[in-house]
């Protein structure tokens, strides 16, 4: 049976610790596996709730750039899939960029908070058809984008859970 895999996207260089820990521990604690871009920011905390879970059935994956510049992978990587694809950031949605990888492998993606990088996953996430939930709270954004232009916007976590729920089942 395929696993699933939740891919978690945003900002490259500020956390969100209220928002990413507790998804992070959500997602061990249901057993989902975890997919991110493996740097830091929204990342790092997202994958640290994620592995700081006991027992925990689910992995955390991190598709790297090429290179990969400092900070990469963060420590609580499970499973570094390094990739020879350089381009991110507002040239995420590059043909050369991992987003596409990170997008693909999600069965269910949820946006919180970040600046061009995010936007293009965003963007791919809607190519691409996949089920997508911007986490933003009362007035996190993603730069360039309008909130009423999203198709799904959480600004409560059980928003975002609930979402998830509804579009993936835990790995086997």
């Amino acid at each position: 049976m395929a696993r699933t895999v939740i891919g978690v996207m945003g900002s490259g260089s500020a956390e969100y610790k209220d928002m990413a820990e507790p998804l992070g521990r959500w997602l061990a604690e249901q057993g989902y596996d975890l997919i991110t871009g493996g740097g830091g920011g929204v990342m790092t905390a997202v994958c640290r709730a994620f592995a700081s879970v006991p027992n925990r059935r689910g992995i955390s994956l991190g598709v790297l750039p090429a290179g990969p510049p400092h900070g990469y992978p963060n420590k609580w990587v499970d499973l570094i899939i390094q990739t020879h694809l350089p381009k991110r950031g507002d040239e995420g949605a590059d043909i050369l960029s991992r987003n596409h990888i990170t997008v693909l492998s999600s069965t269910v993606i949820v946006i919180l908070p970040g600046r061009e990088g995010t936007r293009t996953e965003l963007a791919l996430a809607l190519h691409h058809r996949k089920p997508v939930i911007a986490f933003l709270g009362p007035e996190g954004q993603i730069e360039g984008t309008l909130r009423m232009a999203l198709p799904a916007v959480a600004m409560e976590f059980d928003e975002v859970t609930a979402f998830i729920q509804a579009n993936a089942r835990p790995s086997a």
